[in-house]
Parts: structure tokens; C-alpha cells; sequence
């Protein structure tokens, strides 16, 4: 409902509480390079010991928040978080970003995958188009060496001379995600979780023969699945979370002397009913002058049209907060990349940030539903904002790193 002229007044203007991530406390991106130091013996973020052999699991979809609320079905895991073994993803909490963060050690901004989908310039005016960010990759959309251009850790170390492996299943072997974001690391497959395990331990003892270093990165999707269609609080969800649980303590129990091993994630859920999505485009003066929608549905990037103006966009502004201002985050991109919220942001890569940044505060989801009708909306674990919930994730440390 429209506001009173105060409200207006109020929602007008840049939100005066923004969140944002601590400079001072851990993120995602000290992970690897702080594994990488640990190798050579030296001082890091993470304060690691120094190790021969690095294993850094990742559970995608796996936040503090969900695996303290299922610690009954972690109990190898769950004793291991306390109010200092977690970490802030970064923003948006959204899979694409966060382990590209992850594997170059540096921002969305800097490396360029800005959000689940994002706009891709056409070779010609009016053939821009919004491209899925983890399966949109091809010559004609988006080029792995050249969309995430910044060498990532994996290819610094392989020079170096650490053996870099990255494990994950079968069907990402040759996509053009993982060689984004991997490349620089030997890709292996593995169908389920214990066969992902299994791999690493012979990678480790390949390296222990070798007197190697080794650095080696386990992805594991189930969760992230379980949750997307069923909800973290779901009995699947649970399958999934006691399935790593064991597999873990399998693990962990056969580390050697040497070898240290930190378990971390790309982001947390929310559970998002059908009840709680925002049919935005029903008000049209939250559609107006809008030529494209990306990002996710709890973290929206509205392009506007190349003729819209100032403003414009001034004017779409005003309407979202005035309109939504209780419940989301509306900020331009001027105004996101001043509050920090994508890191440094190179010129190259601001143009693929969203002209207006809608991020929910509260627990709904924002779809456009002349693009997304009904029969789309079944997600109801979802992530992308700021909620402490999709923004913390746990780092637990095992063997030489406990």
C-alpha cells in the first residue's frame, strides 16, 4: 500500500542501516589461500598449522544455522561448531558467486559472477539476455577464461608445485563452470558421496608417496539439492546432512600425519513457502522501465532500459522502497558498490550488476511471473541475501587442523 509523505520521504533515500561483511572476521575467500600458506609453513588468516596435505570439503547449501538446528543428525560434526567456527560467504549468498570467491580468493566484483544469473552484453545493441551464472557457459554467451578471468588459486599453486585436485560428481567434470572457477586442478568424479571420499584418500596417498604437497577440494551438491525441492527442514535434507555426517567421521578417522582437513560451505537456506512468494510485476510501477530481471528471487538485479534515465531510475527506486522498503534491502548499484556489498568492483564488471538491488529481509521470495509462472516456482529452499541464516556458514577443522 502506498505510504504516508514521511514513509515516502523516508524510503526515498539509501536505507541508513545496511548490512554488509566484517572486515575483521573470517569470509570464504581466506579458506584457500590460507590452506595454500599452511602448505608452505607460513602465517594465515585462518591461523592453520603447517601441514603436508590439505582436503577442503565443501557442502553446498549447508549454513550454521540449519546444521545447529540438526545437530542431532551430525553428531560427528555438530560438536565441532562453536561461536568461532563459522564464516560469512559473502554477498550474494548464492552458489556461482560464493565458490568463485572461493577458488580465486577474491570478490564478485573482481571476478565477475555477480549472481545466480546475470546480464551478458549481445554482440550487437538490443541482444543482451540474462545467462544462468553455473549453466549458461558457451561461445556465444559466456567464455570460462574470459567471464571469470582471474587466475584462481588452483592454477597459482599448480605452478608452484602443489598437486591440485578437485573432486566433485561425474556430471561437472567437463562443464563450463568448473573449468571457470577449477581450472588449475585435476578434476575427478565421483557418483556418490563415500565415492568422492574414497577419491581423495587415494589422491592423498598418491601424494604422500610422491612427497607432494597437495591440495585437495571435495564439493558435495546433495544437500543444496535436498533443500531447494524439499526445504531444509525436510526428512530428505536429513538423509542427506546424516549421509556427510558419516561419511566424515569415515574420513576424519583416516587422516595421517600430514594431512588436515576443514569442512566450510557456499551458503545457508531459508525455507520459502509458495504462500510467501511476491508477485512483483503486479504493480506496475515496479516493472516500470524494467528490461531485465536477474540474480536470485531473494536477491533481485533489475536492467533497466538503455533510455530510462536517471530519473528513471530515481523513480523505480522510490517505488520498490516505498512499496517494499519494510521487508527488502532497495539499493542502486552506485549505492550497493559504495556500501561494499560486491567488494572492489572492477570496470569491466559493473556493468553486470543489476541497475536497482532488491534484497529480501524478510522471509518471501520476489518472481516475476510473466517470466516465471507457477509451474517454475517450486523451489522452497532458497538463499541469496543477507539473513544470518544464508550468510553464515560453518568452518570445522579436523585432523592436523583440530
Amino acid at each position: 500500500m502506498p505510504g504516508t509523505g514521511a514513509q515516502r520521504a523516508r524510503l526515498g533515500t539509501m536505507p541508513p542501516m545496511l548490512p554488509g561483511l566484517d572486515s575483521a572476521a573470517a569470509h570464504l575467500t581466506d579458506v584457500l589461500p590460507s590452506c595454500l600458506a599452511a602448505l608452505d609453513g607460513q602465517p594465515n588468516r585462518l591461523e592453520l598449522p603447517a601441514v603436508d596435505r590439505v582436503v577442503v570439503v565443501l557442502v553446498d547449501g549447508l549454513g550454521v544455522s540449519s546444521l545447529r538446528a540438526r545437530a542431532g543428525h551430525a553428531r560427528h560434526l555438530a560438536p565441532l561448531l562453536t561461536k568461532k567456527s563459522k564464516l560469512a560467504s559473502g554477498f550474494p549468498t548464492t552458489t556461482a558467486a560464493a565458490l568463485a570467491s572461493l577458488t580465486t580468493g577474491v570478490s564478485p566484483g573482481t571476478h565477475g559472477l555477480v549472481g545466480y544469473t546475470a546480464l551478458v552484453p549481445g554482440l550487437a545493441p538490443g541482444t543482451d539476455t540474462v545467462v544462468n551464472q553455473l549453466t549458461g557457459w558457451g561461445p556465444k554467451t559466456m567464455q570460462p577464461d574470459t567471464w571469470q578471468a582471474v587466475p584462481t588459486l588452483f592454477e597459482r599453486a599448480s605452478a608452484a608445485g602443489t598437486g591440485c585436485t578437485a573432486i566433485g560428481a561425474l556430471r561437472y567434470a567437463t562443464s563450463g563452470f568448473t573449468h571457470a572457477v577449477l581450472r588449475g586442478a585435476e578434476y575427478v568424479g565421483g557418483k556418490t558421496v563415500a565415492d568422492r571420499f574414497a577419491a581423495a584418500r587415494r589422491v592423498l596417498d598418491q601424494a604422500a608417496a610422491a612427497a607432494q604437497p597437495a591440495l585437495v577440494y571435495l564439493y558435495i551438491p546433495e544437500l543444496d539439492m535436498a533443500s531447494h525441492a524439499h526445504g531444509w527442514q525436510s526428512d530428505q535434507f536429513i538423509a542427506a546432512l546424516e549421509t556427510v555426517d558419516a561419511e566424515m567421521a569415515a574420513f576424519d578417522a583416516g587422516l595421517r600425519a600430514g594431512e588436515g582437513m576443514l569442512l566450510t560451505a557456499d551458503h545457508g537456506m531459508v525455507d520459502v513457502p509458495l504462500t510467501s512468494h511476491v508477485l512483483f510485476d503486479s504493480v506496475p510501477s515496479l516493472v516500470a522501465g524494467v528490461r531485465h530481471v536477474a540474480g536470485d528471487p531473494r536477491c533481485l538485479q533489475l536492467h533497466v532500459e538503455p533510455g530510462l534515465g536517471a530519473e528513471g531510475v530515481a523513480a523505480l527506486v522510490e517505488a520498490w522502497r516505498e512499496i517494499e522498503g519494510e521487508r527488502a534491502w532497495v539499493l542502486t548499484r552506485d549505492e550497493a558498490i559504495e556500501a561494499g556489498w560486491f567488494g572492489e568492483v572492477l570496470p569491466s564488471i559493473r556493468p553486470r550488476i543489476g541497475d536497482v538491488i532488491v534484497a529480501a529481509r524478510k522471509n518471501i521470495a520476489y518472481y516475476d511471473s510473466r517470466r516465471t509462472p507457477v509451474s517454475k516456482r517450486t523451489m522452497i529452499g532458497q538463499h541469496g541475501s543477507w539473513s544470518d541464516d544464508e550468510l553464515y556458514v560453518p568452518l570445522l577443522r579436523f585432523g592436523a587442523f583440530a
